[in-house]
C-alpha cells in the first residue's frame, strides 16, 4: 500500500519569502501568517484521506527557531534570549531563516524507494541535503532523526543521511521523483528529475532561476538504493519552465502506479522520453496536458500538477487538489472534464482549503512524502505516526494549546516564540512517541 506521511506545519508558520524561485512564496513576502489556521488546515487533509481509507502518516515539525543555526552564524550570548534579539538587530535574513517552518513540505523530506525495487529488500530513505536554499539547508539533520524514529527497523528500513559534496549533489528529495508500475506489490520504474548537470556543461541549465537539483544527486540515490539500472531513469526538466517558477518536478508532473500526469512543457525531449517510458512499460498511460488547456503560469498558480494522486480501486485515481485549482478556469475545465470522461483514469476530484501552505509556495503534493510499504513493513512502522481518529483528536487539541493565530515577520524576534515552540515539540514527540530527536531534549 502507498502511505502518505504528511508534514505537520510548524508553530513559527510565516511569510519571509525566503524561496527564490517560488513564485508565491515571493509575492506572499511579509503578509502575516496564521499558524493555527496553516497546521489545522494540513491536518483536516491528512483526516480527510485516513477517512477515504488512504494510508496516512505524520511526520513532526522541526525545532524552530534554530538556535544553533544562529549560533553557527556568529551569534552568541549568554541566554537565547539574546542570541535572537543580536540576530533581529544585526541581520534580521538570518533570523528568518533560523525561523522558517519549511520542513512542513515533506515532498522535500527525502527520495524513497520501496523494497519491491531494491536488491536488499529494504525500504530505502535518502534525506534530502537541500543545499540550493539557506532556510531549508539546515533541516536535514533533524530529519534523519525523525525517520528513523518512524522507521527504526533495520531488518525493513535504512535510512540514509543526506548526500554530501556541496552544490555538486544538491538534492530536493521526493519532489524530484515518480515510481510507476503495474501493482505496488511489483518493481517498478523509478523517475529521477534532474534539473541540471553538476559535471557537464553541454547539457543546458535555466538562465532565470536556479535548477535545485542535479543529475549527480539522482544517480548517487539510485546507487545507495541498489536499483537496477534498466529501471532507474534519469529525466531532465524543461529549463524553459524553470524560468517560469518551476522549482521542482512536482509543480509540472506527478505521477503513481500506470498514470503519469504531465505538463506538454515539463521535460526536455519529452516525446522521446515518453516512448522510452512506454516501451519499458507498455501499460502505462501518460496524461499530457497541452499549453493550450492550461498555460504553464495557470499550472504554476493553481499547482495544478502539485496536486496528490492517489490510486483507489480498479484503475482508478483520484486527485487531491487546492482550492486555487477550482478558482483557476482553464484548470477546473480541465478537471471537470476528467471527471466525466470514463476513458480516463481520474474519475474523481476533491478540493481542500490549504491557503496558508498554498501561499508560502506549497501544494498538496509538497506536504506529503509517499511511502510504499508491504504487510510487514506496515508493521514494524512507528505507530504512534499512523492518523487514527485518536491521534486527530490529540493533534488537533495539541494545535489549539500551542499555536498562535497571528505571526508578522516583526514577531519572530518574540523570545517567547522559541519557549512555546519547545514547549508544543516536547509535549508533540510524547503524543508521537519518537523518543528525545531535538536538541533542546537532550542539551
Amino acid at each position: 500500500m502507498e502511505f502518505n506521511f504528511d508534514g505537520l506545519v510548524g508553530p513559527t508558520h510565516n511569510y519571509a519569502g525566503l524561496s527564490y524561485g517560488n513564485v508565491a512564496s515571493k509575492s506572499n513576502q511579509g503578509r502575516t501568517a496564521n499558524p493555527k489556521q496553516a497546521a489545522l488546515q494540513g491536518l483536516k487533509k491528512m483526516k480527510a484521506l485516513h477517512d477515504m481509507g488512504i494510508p496516512q502518516g505524520v511526520l513532526p515539525p522541526q525545532e524552530r527557531p534554530n538556535i544553533n543555526y544562529l549560533k553557527s552564524m556568529g551569534f552568541n550570548a549568554n541566554k537565547e534570549p539574546e542570541i535572537i534579539e543580536k540576530a533581529y538587530k544585526t541581520d534580521p535574513t538570518l533570523l528568518a531563516i533560523a525561523t522558517s517552518a519549511s520542513s512542513m513540505w515533506t515532498a522535500n523530506a527525502a527520495t524513497v524507494s520501496p523494497s519491491a525495487d531494491t536488491k536488499d529488500g529494504k525500504v530505502h530513505f535518502t534525506v534530502a541535503n537541500l543545499f540550493a536554499n539557506a532556510h531549508r539547508a539546515q533541516e536535514h539533520k533533524t530529519t534523519y532523526k525523525i525517520l528513523q524514529a518512524i522507521f527504526e527497523s533495520t531488518n525493513h528500513f535504512k535510512v540514509h543521511p543526506a548526500l554530501m559534496g556541496g552544490d555538486s549533489f544538491s538534492d530536493e528529495g521526493a519532489a524530484n521523483h515518480t515510481r510507476l508500475c503495474s501493482d505496488f506489490t511489483q518493481q517498478g520504474l523509478e523517475l529521477f528529475v534532474y534539473g541540471r548537470s553538476a559535471l557537464d556543461s553541454q547539457k543546458p541549465k535555466p538562465n532565470k532561476f536556479p535548477a535545485r537539483q542535479t543529475l549527480e544527486a539522482c544517480q548517487a540515490i539510485a546507487r545507495r538504493h541498489q536499483l537496477d539500472d534498466d529501471k532507474a531513469i534519469f529525466i531532465q526538466q524543461n529549463p524553459e519552465v524553470i524560468n517560469q517558477g518551476v522549482f521542482h518536478n512536482d509543480v509540472i508532473s506527478v505521477g503513481t502506479k500506470n498514470l503519469l500526469f504531465a505538463h506538454d512543457q515539463a521535460f526536455l525531449n519529452q516525446s522521446q522520453i515518453f516512448e522510452e517510458l512506454s516501451k519499458k512499460m507498455p501499460e502505462l498511460y501518460i496524461l499530457e496536458v497541452g499549453t493550450d488547456q492550461v498555460s504553464v503560469e495557470d499550472a504554476v498558480r493553481s499547482y495544478l500538477f502539485n496536486t496528490q494522486l492517489i490510486s483507489t480501486h480498479q484503475n482508478k485515481m483520484m486527485i487531491i487538489a487546492p482550492e486555487e485549482c477550482r478558482n483557476t478556469e482553464s484548470v477546473f475545465k480541465l478537471l471537470s472534464n476528467y471527471e466525466q470522461d470514463s476513458s480516463i483514469p481520474i474519475d474523481k476530484v476533491h478540493y481542500f482549503d490549504l491557503r496558508e501552505s498554498m501561499q508560502n509556495g506549497g501544494g498538496p503534493a509538497c506536504l506529503r512524502l509517499r511511502v510504499v510499504l508491504n504487510e510487514k513493513e506496515q508493521k514494524a512502522v512507528n505507530k504512534s505516526c499512523i492518523m487514527s481518529d485518536k491521534l486527530y483528536l490529540s493533534l488537533t487539541q495539541w494545535i489549539e494549546k500551542h499555536y498562535r493565530d497571528k505571526i508578522e515577520p516583526k514577531d519572530i524576534q518574540d523570545p517567547l516564540l522559541l519557549q512555546e515552540c519547545r514547549m508544543a515539540l516536547d509535549e508533540l514527540t510524547t503524543i508521537m512517541n519518537l523518543g528525545s530527536i531535538y536538541d533542546f531534549q537532550v542539551n
